[in-house]
């Protein structure tokens, strides 16, 4: 999901001089945060202890891990890894936002320190034997935990950076759609180890969490292409490939709890939600994400959070939600929105600040203007 399928995404959408910059920002990640995983991320996401805020250190260097050690019912090894790929593709997907203009040395002290002080807290949270998880909070496969997380952060970052070379004069459209269908297909596909493998296990669970991924993604792609068809007369190629990972991430918290209708219902509301954030709430409030991090995964993860609340099926995941009688389940899932948003977005406010204040966030105007590749990297696409 992260390489290529994120890659690609990304970088079909940015400038042609900074493509390579913006594909290589997706392959750090992932070795970078592989890294920290190992070391201390996966123990202080889920090693449960005292503490309903953060896991303890018991895991540390995965010392505890051998061949014939379980998690549940599976290795430890197998969901350690699997987790690690949640760990890594959060971070990643915070880089659209500030796409074509930070500085690299920053950009691997953000994501290093993002990774451990607010990635891995949030997913105690959930998933790791948190306060928001006994509170009752469901997501299924990171709607909080991966997409409102980085969505928040992404939109923090995007402000606090400040506005692209030309943002609103020049004309700063991507170089090349076809690689961004190409990242949004292998991201769609790639979805389904994400919501699915949820289940931990291959059974019934896993079906259902497999066959509502399909239908609402679809049906956020369907819903962004004709809102954009309705206002600008023409449907992009650009536009339902956004509406598509619109609507996987509005399934992500709700894949094991939602049926079929819930599924399109949450699809359809993705898809326009999240266009809404990108084509009239961006422009309106005029901050700089450059490729609509906030727009898609944090509304689009509000979105599937709320509405898990609303469309939870009590034979499907074991929960049931407002149309079943539990009205309490649509403040719970507000609940977490808001821990998360509150987390992500003030900590992201700090590790950046104090990174400006150091080393710099972002790279010099003349290296903006030449592109990320050759400042940054040395290399360019010819």
């Amino acid at each position: 999901m992260t390489i290529p399928g994120l890659a690609l995404f990304y970088g079909g959408m940015v400038r042609k001089k900074n493509v390579l910059g913006t594909i290589m920002h997706s392959f750090a990640i992932t070795c970078l945060v592989s890294v920290l995983w190992m070391i201390c991320g996966f123990s202080l996401a889920f090693s449960k202890g005292s503490s309903s805020v953060i896991g303890n250190l018991d895991q540390f260097l995965l010392n505890n891990m051998g061949v014939d050690s379980l998690q549940g019912t599976i290795p430890t090894s197998v969901f350690m890894t699997f987790q690690m790929t949640f760990a890594i593709i959060t971070p990643a997907l915070i880089t659209g936002a500030f796409a074509e203009r930070m500085k690299f040395s920053a950009l691997l002290w953000f994501m290093g320190l993002w990774s451990i002080l607010v990635y891995s807290p949030i997913a105690y949270w959930v998933w790791g034997g948190g306060f928001l998880g006994d509170l009752g909070v469901l997501d299924f496969a990171g709607g909080t935990v991966v997409h409102i997380n980085s969505g928040i952060a992404g939109l923090v970052a995007a402000i606090m950076i400040g506005k692209r070379k030309g943002f609103g004069v020049e004309n700063l459209a991507p170089h090349n759609v076809t690689l961004t269908v190409i990242g949004a297909s292998l991201l769609w596909v790639g979805w389904f180890g994400f919501n699915a493998g949820s289940a931990v296990a291959s059974n019934g669970a896993a079906g259902m969490a497999m066959a509502v991924t399909q239908i609402a993604t679809a049906a956020a792609a369907l819903a962004w292409m004709f809102a954009e068809w309705a206002t600008h007369r023409k449907p992009t190629v650009l536009g339902i490939a956004s509406g598509a990972v619109a609507g996987l991430v509005a399934i992500t918290p709700a894949s094991g709890f939602v049926g079929p209708k819930g599924a399109l219902l949450i699809g359809i509301a993705a898809g326009v939600i999240c266009y809404w954030g990108a084509a009239w709430l961006k422009p309106k409030c005029k901050y700089d994400d450059a490729l609509d991090v906030f727009a898609v995964h944090c509304l689009g993860g509000i979105t599937g959070a709320i509405l898990t609340g609303v469309f939870a099926a009590k034979a499907i995941g074991g929960h049931a939600g407002m149309l079943e009688g539990n009205i309490g389940q649509v403040w719970i899932q507000v609940e977490g929105v808001l821990a998360t948003l509150i987390w992500s977005g003030v900590v992201s406010a700090i590790i950046l600040f104090i990174i400006d204040k150091t080393i710099g966030l972002r790279v010099e105007p003349d290296a903006e203007a030449e592109g990320i590749d050759l400042s940054q990297h040395g290399e360019m696409v010819h």
